[in-house]
């Protein structure tokens, strides 16, 4: 179902001259592990080390890969520009093999009269044919560029829908065409527009409105519960495509200046256990957004974005909430 650039790999091994490669995986594909290191082996004699560290985006490559291995190929993203490129690092996305016309055709009466186009990474091929079908259909479809974390036009990141802000004011709604939450909930918590939800695998058709709303209002809640901390910790994660130290100056500054006690955390993973040992009546996560808006329920305390914070801090009014894209 999903091309996994067999020849591709093989043939960028041999033309680098590669004896080992370290192998980055996303949890959907780690079930992969044993068969491409064999590929890898019998088809270029090159050794291979599976990373087994958690790969939620491209946002966790693996920068250190050069203590193990010649080379890195990183499977199920593509590459983020703002984050430069190496050139012994190739990245594998995944792409489903899989077409739009028979799952698009039904919705299309449906569609606003001007929609844009958005799509994660495995399904961004078909946006192209997907804005054909709808304009011969006598719609607008527009696809959007993002900005500099974005690779495709259309693209969206879980923590990032800068491709749906670009068109936002051009269109009357959306269309995502993707598998799952995580990625469309980035697009459905940035952008004011209504959004159409396309499963191209199995035909299915939603909207996120009642996730998002009950997501939102946890949200409300973890603000709530802030307002009266004294004491908050600030978490810088340490993760090339994660770290935002810029931003926890900022918002250590803006703590402090209303009077509280700040504590300065650097940390690659941010569970409930890694959280449990240190004492703070609340945290700020400068790290991906999603790490306090999808694991709320978990932590003994609030977890914040950066603009719930400044909603705590009086910044910005619960009115003005706005997604903390990175």
């Amino acid at each position: 179902m999903f091309d996994l650039q067999l020849e591709t790999i093989s043939g960028w091994i041999r033309g680098r001259g590669f004896s080992s490669v370290a192998v980055q995986l996303p949890e959907g594909l780690k079930i992969h592990s044993s068969e491409l290191s064999d590929f890898i082996y019998e088809s270029t004699g090159a050794r291979t080390v599976i990373l087994g560290y958690p790969c939620y985006g491209a946002c966790d490559l693996f920068v250190d890969y050069k203590r193990y291995a010649q080379g890195l190929i990183h499977f199920g993203h593509s590459p983020i520009p703002s984050m430069g490129s190496d050139p012994d690092v190739l990245y594998i996305e995944a792409r489903a093999e899989v077409g739009i016309d028979d799952v698009l055709t039904p919705v299309i009466d449906s569609l606003p009269q001007k929609v844009g186009l958005l799509a994660s990474v495995q399904y961004v091929h078909l946006l192209d044919r997907a804005r054909e079908m709808i304009e011969s259909a006598g719609r607008t479809a527009v696809i959007g560029k993002g900005d500099s974390r974005i690779f495709y036009p259309g693209q969206v990141l879980g923590c990032n829908c800068s491709s749906g802000l670009s068109v936002q004011d051009e269109v009357d709604g959306f269309l995502f065409i993707g598998e799952g939450n995580f990625h469309p909930l980035a697009a459905a918590f940035g952008l004011k527009k209504p959004m159409t939800v396309l499963n191209p695998i199995t035909g299915e058709v939603r909207n996120l409105d009642e996730i998002r709303d009950r997501i939102l209002r946890r949200r409300f809640a973890a603000i709530q519960s802030a307002s009266n901390a004294e004491s908050f910790m600030v978490i810088v994660c340490g993760k090339v495509g994660q770290a935002r130290p810029e931003q926890a100056d900022r918002i250590e500054d803006e703590l402090r200046k209303a009077g509280k006690k700040v504590t300065r955390l650097l940390i690659d993973e941010i569970t409930p256990d890694a959280l449990m040992a240190y004492r703070a009546d609340a945290f700020v996560s400068t790290a991906c957004p999603r790490v306090a808006m999808d694991d709320e329920a978990k932590y003994g305390k609030p977890v914040l974005t950066v603009t719930e914070a400044e909603i705590v801090l009086g910044i910005r009014s619960w009115s003005d909430y706005v997604f903390d894209s990175i």
